[in-house]
């Protein structure tokens, strides 16, 4: 195997570590704001998990095609936030991480000649500056209208609200 397969596998199997560890981490943000009853949180969280497990099975794949074995280890262990608030600045400083990440890693692999890597990573990154814009949204929506914010989100999804 060529040294730029190998450093692209490499960088590949980077990106897979961290898109498991964010799995695992939105999902149980998920079940938690789902559990607390801020549905439309939780509803956006395991939405953007399920993109991040798309990102995993193109990283996979990419590792496959280059002929390299795929790396199923988290990077991290998942954070036991439970705040709604402090969910939405986790989140988005991930993502702003993420982006950093998969500029750099597209860079290495242009340097590397693995153009197809390097365009899979800036694909990456065009998500991930999507899901920071979501969570920022959302912070900037709780810093605008407080806590009634939240509250309202809860109440609007509760089983108990008034039927119409």
């Amino acid at each position: 195997m060529s040294a730029s397969k190998t450093k692209s596998i490499e960088l590949l199997n980077k990106g897979v570590a961290e898109e498991l560890a964010t799995i695992h981490q939105y999902m149980y943000w998920h079940f938690h704001l789902d559990d607390q009853g801020f549905t439309p949180l939780a509803g956006m969280l395991r939405r953007i998990a399920i993109v991040e497990m798309a990102h995993l099975e193109r990283l996979s794949e990419r590792i496959l095609f280059l002929k390299g074995d795929v790396e199923m280890v988290p990077s991290a262990e998942v954070k036991k936030i439970t705040d709604p608030e402090e969910i939405l600045k986790s989140a988005a400083e991930m993502e702003n991480a993420a982006v950093e990440m998969y500029n750099d890693y597209a860079n290495r692999c242009a340097a590397n000649s693995d153009s197809v890597s390097k365009q899979l990573f800036e694909s990456l990154v065009t998500d991930e500056e999507a899901h920071y814009d979501e969570f920022d949204k959302q912070l900037d929506n709780i810093k605008r209208f407080g806590p009634s914010y939240l509250a309202l989100q809860s109440f609007a999804n509760s089983s108990s609200a008034p039927a119409e």
